[in-house]
């Protein structure tokens, strides 16, 4: 983690969100940002990972995905809530954001946004911007070293295009594209996520990657 100029203690949050499909590079961006970011950019981790990572049934029938999905939703409000009252961060960084639900829901949407007694509307307001990272097909890396991670690229294809009609009509989404050179694809997600940094914060220098 770097330094900072900002000497202020306390900070109203902004929330960003990084998804997008399976193995889209999530979790290599984020640790970069982790690495190299200040004090004030807070990662919060993805919801589903905390939520099937200890142990939530992983049952493959609609009642057991809807209890999923309203677990990761309340789990994501509560992380987000926490980091805001808080008001140590000026970013929060949520790998994932409660909308992204959608894209495993087994049923109507209007269902959804019912038994978590919100809208999508309310949601979008949450979140000052979107950064979709596209997942890759098979000819450019994608995986399966995430330990909680089942899906083919078959799947993962589908859920990354269901997480963009989710996120469809936010004000501030941008998609980030697969390349054949993963760095240049987290580059460009670098340097969008610091065009959101308060600007104490924009100047830190990122090690991974130099001579890029």
């Amino acid at each position: 983690m770097s330094g900072c100029e900002c000497k202020n203690l306390k900070h109203e949050c902004k929330k960003v969100v990084l998804t997008g499909g399976p193995g889209a590079g999530k979790t290599a961006i984020l640790e970069i940002v982790r690495k190299n970011f200040c004090q004030h950019i807070s990662i919060l981790p993805e919801s589903a990972s905390i939520i099937f990572g200890g142990g939530f049934w992983r049952h493959d029938n609609i009642s057991a995905k809807k209890a999923a999905q309203r677990a990761i939703f309340f789990v994501q409000r509560e992380l987000e809530t926490l980091v805001e009252d808080e008001k140590i961060s000026a970013i929060a960084l949520c790998d994932r954001g409660t909308v992204d639900g959608l894209a495993y829901w087994p049923d109507e949407e209007g269902l959804f946004w019912k038994e978590v007694g919100t809208s999508r509307a309310k949601e979008f307001s949450r979140y000052s911007a979107v950064i979709h990272l596209r997942t890759p097909p098979l000819s450019q890396g994608y995986n399966y070293e995430n330990p909680v991670r089942i899906e083919s690229a078959l799947q993962a294809a589908e859920i990354d295009k269901g997480i963009e009609e989710a996120w469809k009509g936010h004000p501030r989404i941008f998609y980030v594209e697969s390349q054949n050179n993963f760095m240049n694809k987290v580059s460009k997600a670098i340097e969008l996520i610091k065009s959101e940094l308060p600007d104490c914060c924009k100047k830190h220098k990122v090690a991974e990657l130099k001579g890029l």
